[in-house]
């Protein structure tokens, strides 16, 4: 079932132009610039016009008389040098509003050629508790996750610890300082292995024995020795259910727990393929792999330090062997802030030039920084990182500011305002986040971003929320949703935005963009509340203008849900105010 105007339209341009001899890789239209003018424009007659060595405006009159005669068109016209602007029936806009409020994917298509994508987001490093740096990457990971699996491609998700490296001969080294041996280690919970990391991250900065030591005693874990790595299960494990533990207040989810760990014995392999090849070689006791000289020369990759260790490099590389071996993986896109663009430049080249993903797409997807108000990376008061479950307790704090104390209203006691306390708080983190471009950093205000207007995943919810009610009142009273009728401009208008949902997702997929879906998830809400204030719903003029507006509400609610599914936010049932006490 075609329920995307757009596509509509773009098949009957095809025909034209293919009837006019014009080339119709242009015959395709775009939500107008001006609304009060048309629906849609045609801007392909400036193109073909000068491959076609004639006028823009002749060629577009062309396309315009063909459109004339289209049924779906309200009326046709050519502006300046041959923009066509399309204006729609109003029936045809109704009929598909009723068509996409009776699909289950609410006239959203799939993909036409689904793959297997594994997303790479997370990325914590074990022993460390979370901090602010980490929210970005796991916030837009979920999202662009949950985007990939909507349109029909399948998704592997991982999150990819930091777990192997000198961090663990840090902590390990740390302990048997502090304790003679490791007889004590697995009593340490993630408090006390934070701080053992704290210490030796100091220790080591001064003191160069104790570095030395701590690179020993991570090449003999690396090497097997058993005791180091019963003891660093132990350090990984309470690391693990302390990540989880933030993960799950974010409603982050991974398919796969994988570190660097996993990919050690793989990291071997890569070497003996790098050297089979003949692309490797010993450069000052290392062993590199050395890239292509362009433009912008790299550094080499270092595959094996001079102390006999891998480096990041050869895990990264490890592991797309692994995706692309053991996953199936078609495609491979990972989530970092800009520090590690050179970073994964290196490993997708060697990655070529190893041969080990053949036709796999590899793609880094560069992030900006959580900012305070100073426009430097968020820190607390006393000028330290802040750990993400403080940022995640100050916005619930600031939420239930908003909110009614347990009991003041019926049927919500303590575990249901708490738990929606939660709901608006991570919508509020979350929608704060997404509504930026991935690429710009973003100043996290923590004054504005709980609000139920503005810009907000509250405003959202509470949009959401107050449909909810409309409909629950018009069940109450025996009412039902009907066969929409498009009596004002802004039911029109309401019903044109609808209708752009499957492109916006589209688009968002393509770009890997959450912010598109964010911008017009609160467009949306905005042109609903417009709607909503101007065309009386429950005391509408007829019964059937009744049940259309019924109709319009109900499938707003439902992609206004879906939007905010896909951004990773839940949409409660009611919203409470603490003025108000009510919905």
């Amino acid at each position: 079932m075609n329920l995307i105007l757009e596509n509509k339209i773009n098949a009957t341009l095809k025909n034209i132009f293919n009837k006019l001899d014009l080339d119709d890789k242009f015959a395709f239209v775009k939500v107008s610039d001006r609304a009060d003018l048309s629906d849609f424009q045609c801007n392909g007659a400036l193109a073909l016009a000068k491959i076609n060595h004639k006028n823009p405006r002749e060629v577009g009159m062309m396309i315009a008389n063909e459109l004339q005669k289209c049924e779906f068109c309200e009326s046709i016209s050519v502006d300046g040098p041959g923009f066509i602007n399309i204006k729609l029936k109003n029936e045809v806009i109704a009929q598909n509003a009723d068509k996409m409020a009776e699909d289950e994917r609410l006239g959203c298509g799939l993909v036409e050629n689904p793959h297997k994508v594994v997303l790479d987001y997370g990325g914590p490093n074990v022993a460390k508790t979370m901090h602010v740096g980490h929210l970005r990457s796991g916030v837009i990971g979920e999202s662009v996750s949950r985007i990939e699996r909507f349109i029909g491609n399948e998704v592997i998700s991982d999150v990819h610890l930091g777990d192997w490296g000198t961090p663990m001969g840090m902590i390990l080294a740390e302990i048997i300082r502090q304790d003679g041996n490791l007889d004590k280690v697995e009593s340490y919970d993630i408090a006390q292995i934070t701080e053992f990391y704290k210490q030796a991250n100091i220790r080591c900065k001064e003191d160069e024995t104790a570095r030395e030591n701590a690179r020993i005693i991570t090449a003999e874990l690396q090497d097997g020795n058993t005791e180091y790595h019963k003891a660093w299960q132990h350090l990984r494990g309470e690391s693990v259910k302390a990540i989880k533990a933030n993960y799950e207040q974010l409603d982050v989810n991974f398919d796969l727990w994988w570190g660097e760990s996993n990919a050690h014995k793989t990291c071997g392999e890569i070497v003996d393929i790098a050297r089979k090849k003949g692309i490797s070689e010993v450069d000052n006791g290392a062993e590199i792999i050395r890239l292509e000289e362009g433009n912008k020369p790299k550094p080499p990759v270092i595959l094996i330090k001079s102390d006999g260790g891998y480096t990041y490099h050869t895990t990264d590389i490890a592991t797309i062997k692994m995706r692309v071996d053991d996953l199936a993986a078609e495609e491979i896109v990972y989530f970092t802030d800009s520090r590690q663009t050179l970073h994964f430049e290196q490993v997708f080249e060697a990655a070529q030039k190893l041969g080990i993903a053949p036709d796999v797409k590899l793609k880094h997807i560069v992030f900006g920084t959580v900012n305070g108000a100073d426009g430097k990376p968020f820190k607390t008061r006393d000028g330290g990182v802040m750990d993400l479950e403080t940022l995640i307790e100050m916005s619930k704090d600031k939420v239930r500011q908003s909110l009614p104390k347990a009991g003041e209203v019926e049927g919500y006691g303590e575990a249901e305002i708490e738990k929606l306390t939660s709901q608006i708080a991570i919508a509020a983190i979350k929608f704060q986040d997404l509504r930026n471009c991935i690429a710009s950093g973003y100043v996290f205000e923590l004054e504005d971003f709980a609000k139920f207007e503005g810009k907000t995943g509250p405003y959202i919810q509470y949009a959401i929320a107050r449909i909810n009610s409309v409909l629950r009142k018009a069940e109450a009273g025996g009412l039902q949703c009907g066969a929409i009728i498009l009596d004002t401009v802004e039911e029109r208008t309401l019903a044109l935005k609808l209708a752009q949902v499957h492109n916006v997702i589209m688009r968002a997929h393509t770009d890997k963009e959450p912010s598109i879906i964010a911008e017009y998830t609160h467009n949306l809400a905005q042109i609903f509340s417009t709607f909503y204030n101007t065309c009386p719903v429950m005391s509408a003029a007829t019964p059937q203008l009744i049940a259309s507006r019924l109709q319009l509400a109900k499938l707003t609610r439902d992609i206004l849900k879906l939007m905010l599914y896909l951004l990773g936010i839940e949409a409660p049932e009611i919203m409470l105010k603490a003025e108000n006490k009510g919905e």
